[in-house]
């Protein structure tokens, strides 16, 4: 029996394990580094543990020392949840070896298919299909690449240690060969300690499809049918769904027992998951066994309505499968969006800071938000950069996509850059919508999903009135604070700035957003015994009313009314910045008086500072050496993203401020460019993903 739980992990993960051990009467247990000190997984648990230092090395990954406080604390069972030790066999074989059950299959599972080339050996002797390729131990370059030349271009270079994207490169012609074999082993050595590699062949229209299996120490096993993981950017999901869109009853039975069958061959116990490729004429292939559950297992559950840890819980303690195959039934449609702190339009480039607003979507049946942060807490540089998981259902398709892009545009954070509008354009293009899905989906349709976002009339006739507002009830919130015997603080007509007897009060405000500038003159006037605004825009009036407020919920809200339109913004104010937020409303601006003076914004000067705070991987010139246009000139490592730092115009590099390991903040100077006289220069940091799944 478990009785007490430890959870091996953080974020929301953590949460999650929790949630349900809590609903089974298990005690729970948190571990904890510098940064999660007051981590919202930490609140959760009953009891709670500190590892060490917030890199996940001298914390999360310090799996003796997780054993040794597990021992500690009388623990009966460590769940390791996704990551860091989930899918260490070393780790589960400690576990073994001091009477405390791993939540997970035996190693001697994990390590068969910790190995990609051992895991698709076992795989080719079990009769489950797999994609063309070389999986053998010589990694000699001149082996691979004539491997990859017999099998024909495009290949697909993979870590055999590796996961969720670290270590992969996709090769589209023989010169591309050697350069993309040397950066992949570069990255997978530095995320696992082994560059082992893999090539396969590599499909041009493909779908990645993954089935759930659960499997007991009783020899049963059983599918939960599968989920559609196709929507992906440098081999990382954005949004999942179940079950996959256009998938015939016989594949899907053929897949669900071919992913048995893998389990099988492994003597598996517990959740995994076994991913295929899928190609058009429904000839699907075997990728890879994850011996864990999946970040995605959410959809899963919405679709069966099955609780995935608590049957991981149940099997841990020696028990028969919940149910047999017979007994699970699929209803309905679920999506999966990831929340992450990120650029889109900068190469998806890892954001940190603090959330000064979150506000998510109202939880209900059919909306879950899984996540391990609350409003007030930062998103660190140490670790994956995901904020929530955001997962809608509904009896069909059509119903859960309109579901989900309804609960996109309720979820409001601010403080980071996100990822929310990227998942709205996906959620709301039309080729997603008719589920034409391939794992290049957002190489194809790139241009619809990064085009510029242009003004709409809404914008004009409904949110620059809004901000208006917004910044004349800040400007009183504040003004009220300071004479606390006012009855009502918060309403923008009561005890208005700069009021003048026998006249109407007149003034312009500046507001910029995105570099723009818009004039907009207001008028406080009094109609009615009550106080509005007359705000002018291009020569059109707007009455304007309205209070800010704190909703039920805690979050800061304007209350307004335009021109007789009701409506509620969430916003937030941070060091003289605002955003505001609405269903079809996202706008960050700043008020700046007029007169101020040109914007300099169009300075051209190399850019070589560090886009975050980071480390040093390889400097790929020596000093003075002349470089190229374009040519990458330093690599540096940050949220286990690599980005390249790139030569904007010809000249030469004079020398460089730190070395390869040497840590460096965000905004340090990298290096000393002098670039070749009349050649134009840009800035340019290119981003690829190193980072797990």
């Amino acid at each position: 029996m478990i009785n007490k739980l430890l959870i091996a992990n953080r974020g929301e993960i953590a949460c999650r394990v929790i949630k349900t051990a809590n609903a089974l009467g298990i005690k729970t247990v948190a571990v904890y580094s510098d940064a999660d000190t007051h981590a919202r997984h930490v609140k959760m648990a009953d009891e709670a543990v500190y590892l060490g230092p917030s890199p996940s090395k001298e914390s999360y990954l310090r799996g003796e020392l997780i054993i040794e406080k597990a021992k500690q604390l009388g623990v009966d069972a460590i769940h390791p949840g996704y990551g860091f030790l989930s899918e260490n066999a070393g780790f589960a074989k400690q576990c073994a070896d001091n009477d405390i059950i791993f939540v997970g299959p035996p190693a001697s599972a994990i390590e068969a298919m910790g190995s990609k080339s051992a895991a698709k050996h076992i795989m080719e002797q079990a009769g489950v299909p797999l994609v063309p390729g070389y999986h053998g131990d010589d990694q000699n370059e001149v082996v691979l690449k004539a491997a990859a030349d017999e099998m024909g271009y495009p290949v697909l270079l993979k870590a055999a240690a590796g996961g969720g994207g670290k270590g992969m490169r996709q090769v589209w012609s023989e010169k591309e060969f050697s350069q993309a074999l040397s950066a992949a082993k570069r990255e997978s050595m530095a995320s696992f300690g082994d560059d082992h590699m893999l090539v396969e062949k590599y499909l041009t229209r493909p779908r990645h499809v993954e089935i759930q299996v659960f499997c007991d120490t009783h020899g049963n096993g059983v599918y939960l049918f599968e989920r559609d993981c196709s929507v992906q950017r440098r081999h990382q999901k954005i949004i999942e769904e179940a079950p996959a869109p256009n998938m015939s009853q016989d594949v899907r039975e053929k897949m669900g027992e071919a992913a048995i069958l893998a389990a099988q061959a492994i003597n598996y116990v517990g959740a995994g998951t076994v991913e295929f490729l899928l190609d058009e004429d429904g000839s699907f292939y075997f990728m890879e066994m994850n011996t864990r559950l999946q970040v995605e297992h959410p959809v899963t559950e919405m679709i069966t309505g099955e609780d995935l840890v608590q049957w991981q819980l149940t099997i841990a303690e020696g028990k028969p499968l919940p149910k047999q195959q017979t007994e699970l039934t699929l209803k309905g449609h679920a999506f999966e969006a990831r929340i992450y702190a990120e650029d889109p339009n900068n190469e998806f480039l890892p954001s940190t800071g603090t959330l000064h607003l979150l506000k998510p979507p109202v939880e209900s049946d059919v909306v879950r938000v899984d996540t391990g942060v609350e409003q007030g807490d930062d998103v660190s540089v140490f670790y994956d950069p995901m904020v929530a998981k955001l997962v809608v259902w509904g009896e069909t398709r059509e119903v859960a996509l309109k579901r989900l892009l309804h609960a996109l545009g309720d979820y409001h954070i601010e403080g980071v850059s996100t990822n929310i509008a990227f998942l709205k354009r996906v959620a709301s293009n039309a080729a997603f919508a008719k589920a034409e899905l391939t794992t290049t989906f957002v190489e194809k349709h790139h241009d619809a999903l990064f085009a510029p976002v242009e003004q709409s009339e809404q914008f004009t006739h409904l949110t620059l009135p809004a901000m208006a507002l917004l910044t004349l009830a800040y400007r009183q919130r504040i003004k009220n604070a300071a004479h606390s015997n006012r009855s009502n603080p918060l309403s923008v007509w009561r005890n208005t700035g700069a009021w003048r007897a026998n006249s109407h009060h007149c003034e312009t405000l500046s507001l910029t957003v995105d570099d723009t500038s818009h004039d907009v003159t207001v008028k406080h006037v009094e109609t009615a015994g009550n106080m509005t605004w007359q705000v002018t825009i291009d020569g059109r009036c707007y009455n304007v009313c309205g209070e800010i407020a704190v909703s039920d919920r805690g979050v800061q809200v304007l209350n307004a009314v335009i021109d007789g339109y009701k409506t509620v913004y969430s916003y937030a104010h941070n060091d003289g910045q605002f955003t505001l937020f609405g269903n079809e409303t996202h706008a960050t601006f700043n008020v700046v008086a007029p007169s101020l003076g040109e914007d300099n914004s169009a300075d051209h000067d190399a850019n070589f500072n560090a886009p975050m705070n980071g480390t040093i991987v390889a400097l790929l010139v020596e000093p003075g050496q002349p470089v190229e246009k374009g040519q990458p000139i330093l690599i540096m490592e940050a949220m286990k993203m690599e980005h390249s730092i790139i030569a904007p115009q010809s000249g030469t590099v004079e020398s460089f401020f730190y070395q390869a390991g040497e840590l460096v903040d965000g905004g340090a100077t990298l290096l000393e460019f002098s670039a070749t006289p009349n050649d134009l220069d840009s800035d340019g940091i290119n981003s690829r993903n190193s980072g797990e799944e």
